[in-house]
């Protein structure tokens, strides 16, 4: 039987000639990038709605336009200013992130090195599991509870952002560039969500016999669906960060006047 030498061991230790290293930085600058800007907008706690009943003020004859990043929109007059809205509600949709099966992969490889990578050395010897303090990532399921709620209201805004203020004080039904954007946004906030691993399993992934369960024929479908959608869950998880991060930038801009919201038509 052959024996583990020592430099099978170390961070870093390896025999492979290609570049594996360039997918952990990628991850790591692409994943800190974007905890630097979302934690800056956190805190910006400003210019995050534009159009009619925003509290800004901009473009009042424009369809409403809110950041994911603070919806829903909770003001508490009560708190300390620096408490801003966002900080009342990411707290749920970055739990769900956090815990993801894809992303724990993500950053404790990018993040830690523990591995960098396949057949790459640690900075340890041995595998512990993820215990102690990891335990919380068993959460994950109660956080997709929560993310599917998170869906709802984000579409509701999508909506809001295609309801134009009329003159007779009513509602009328139109399509700006921010109308498009925040709706990708619910679609790949989606794709992301309805192809997660614990949906998969709590949709189907834990029957054994459809034809011996309630809705066996429909829980076999949702769960056919669920597993076409996870075979590119790294892809969705990726494309709805991007698409979160610049629904956000978006509003933000029009909110600032530093761009105009490019309207497509209006009925």
């Amino acid at each position: 039987m052959a024996t583990a030498s020592a430099r099978e061991y170390g961070l870093g230790r390896t025999d492979r000639r290609d570049a594996w290293w360039a997918g952990p930085v990628a991850t790591a600058l692409t994943l800190g990038a974007f905890i630097i800007y979302s934690t800056f907008r956190v805190f910006y706690n400003a210019e995050y709605d534009a159009g009619h009943g925003s509290r800004s003020g901009v473009l009042p004859e424009h369809a409403y336009l809110l950041s994911p990043f603070y919806s829903p929109l909770i003001i508490l007059p009560w708190l300390p200013a620096w408490i801003s809205p966002a900080m009342l509600i990411l707290w749920m949709p970055g739990g769900f992130r956090l815990t993801c099966y894809y992303y724990r992969k993500a950053y404790y490889r990018s993040f830690f090195l523990d591995p960098p990578a396949c057949a790459v050395g640690e900075p340890r010897n041995e595998y512990a599991g993820e215990t102690r303090l990891l335990k919380f990532q068993n959460i994950h399921r109660y956080f997709l509870y929560l993310a599917l709620v998170f869906l709802v209201i984000l579409a509701i805004d999508a909506v809001h952002a295609a309801l134009w203020p009329t003159e007779g004080g009513g509602l009328a039904f139109g399509v700006s560039v921010g109308t498009l954007v925040l709706m990708a946004n619910v679609v790949l906030l989606s794709l992301y969500t309805f192809s997660c691993h614990s949906l998969r399993h709590l949709v189907g992934g834990n029957v054994d016999c459809f034809s011996c369960v309630k809705f066996g024929q429909a829980r076999q479908r949702m769960w056919h669906g669920a597993s076409a959608l996870n075979r590119n869950h790294m892809l969705w998880a990726w494309t709805s960060l991007f698409g979160v991060a610049l629904a956000d930038l978006y509003v933000w801009l029009v909110a600032s006047e530093q761009i105009r919201d490019w309207v497509i038509f209006k009925l």
